[in-house]
């Protein structure tokens, strides 16, 4: 995996050279490496670093709602049998079905927090329950947000750093500490948001005992 992480890497740098062009090629690259089971968490990172915290964010959001929604129609009606012989990997899943059965995108939306599956095995995992795609699709949009903002937020910081050391300016103490407990109160904000929507999982989620 450490090849396609690099790979994405360089496709990044290429992108941050196209100027405004480059936005919506990231989103299509996002988008793309959802389907394909791309590590989209360096995209993530690297989004913060290239565009900043706003953009950055807006730019991964609309990338990987883009991705999830095809994932779950793709799943539902085109590759269904696929996602079933790689979801028979994840006994979890069985318990995440009948939990989706009775509770709908309240499910969704507490998976999308605490990552039982994969997200990129989620959204074609979805496709196979009885969730309709509006809720699944609004469940998402909300439970994908804390934590694509931490890790935008992290590439932002580094990107921030590099920026600072390149160019020979340095940074004040006011402006690392504005950073420094941005991010620090973004992780304990997600960090806290997985640990209850854990909790509250578990209440509907039982794995079954091999």
């Amino acid at each position: 995996m450490s090849g396609m992480a690099d790979l994405l890497h360089h496709a990044l740098l290429y992108i941050a050279s196209l100027g405004a062009a480059g936005q919506a090629a990231f989103i299509v690259l996002y988008a793309s490496s959802c389907l394909v089971f791309l590590p989209v968490s360096v995209l993530t990172f690297g989004a913060g670093a290239l565009y900043g915290i706003r953009t950055g964010f807006a730019l991964v959001w609309i990338g990987a709602m883009a991705g999830a929604c095809a994932s779950f129609l793709i799943g539902r009606h085109w590759l269904r049998w696929w996602v079933e012989k790689r979801l028979a990997r994840h006994p979890m899943f069985a318990a995440i079905d009948a939990a989706v059965s009775a509770e709908g995108w309240r499910v969704v939306f507490l998976t999308r927090l605490t990552p039982l599956l994969p997200f990129t095995l989620q959204n074609y995992a979805y496709g196979l329950t009885r969730v309709k795609f509006g809720e699944y699709a609004a469940a998402t949009c909300v439970g994908i947000s804390p934590g694509s903002l931490m890790f935008v937020y992290l590439g932002a910081a580094a990107g921030e750093a590099f920026k600072a050391g390149t160019h020979g300016r340095v940074r004040t103490r006011a402006e690392w500490a504005f950073y420094g407990v941005g991010l620090l109160a973004t992780v304990i904000a997600v960090t806290l948001i997985g640990r209850e929507a854990g909790r509250a999982l578990a209440k509907h989620v039982k794995p079954a005992v091999p």
